[in-house]
């Protein structure tokens, strides 16, 4: 039966998903305007930029191209679908994936079926990508995912989990940064918020739909830690 009061927490598996979440985050803060980060953050972009597009197809849209660009910026071209569900399922698909990804490195099971889900999505953009930089990202990661793996399987390097959790950490605080970055301290009148609150004019600005989106991307990294510990108070 789960804890969800987390009664006598921490056991050895939560301290552990606590102080690798902490480390995660602080490598990430330190590493941020580093080249060494840049991957992981054209990963960050590429998962916006599906969420986008998984939202287009779930509201009966078409989607006509995904691109990835080397300044971190994306773009999705889309045709049909809800508008109004399509804009925010960027910054917020983005952080929805970073908790999913954290929640499954408790488990090495379960950080096997994400990898291998993440390397199977990638395997098909590369197909259908519209720019080169996608592509080579791609094939780096791809090619990461199955170094890795080979790794956790064949030696006694065991890093599969933490590779995940890095990834979703880094999805999660991308996300949020990404909000207030575009929508509350330079507020890109080009932004998905902006084109949001225009389609949703009665209730606020960009800005404060940012806020707001930044607000739920918060929530969803705080659920991912604490359901995190959930999981593994049942260990």
């Amino acid at each position: 039966m789960s804890n969800w009061a987390l009664n006598n927490c921490c056991n050895h598996d939560q301290v552990v998903f606590l102080t690798t979440t902490a480390v995660c985050a602080i490598l990430i803060l330190a590493l941020w305007r580093t080249i060494l980060l840049m991957p992981f953050k054209l990963v960050t972009v590429f998962l916006h930029e599906a969420s986008h597009a998984v939202a287009c197809k779930l509201t009966c849209g078409h989607v006509e191209g995904i691109q990835v660009h080397a300044d971190e910026g994306g773009t999705t071209q889309t045709r049909g679908g809800i508008y109004w569900v399509i804009l925010p399922a960027g910054y917020l698909g983005s952080s929805f994936w970073g908790m999913v990804l954290m929640l499954a490195s408790t488990n090495l099971l379960t950080a096997r079926i994400a990898a291998g889900c993440l390397g199977v999505t990638l395997l098909v953009v590369l197909f259908v990508a519209k720019n080169w930089t996608l592509r080579v990202l791609c094939i780096g990661f791809i090619i990461c995912l199955a170094v890795v793996w080979v790794l956790q399987e064949m030696t006694k390097v065991r890093i599969l989990r933490y590779i995940i959790m890095f990834i979703g950490i880094m999805n999660s605080l991308f996300s949020v940064y990404d909000i207030y970055d575009d929508l509350i301290s330079r507020r890109e009148h080009s932004s998905d918020a902006e084109k949001f609150a225009e389609e949703c004019p009665c209730l606020c600005n960009g800005v404060g739909w940012g806020v707001v989106w930044g607000f739920i991307s918060l929530l969803f990294l705080s659920s991912a830690v604490y359901l995190g510990l959930v999981i593994l108070s049942t260990n």
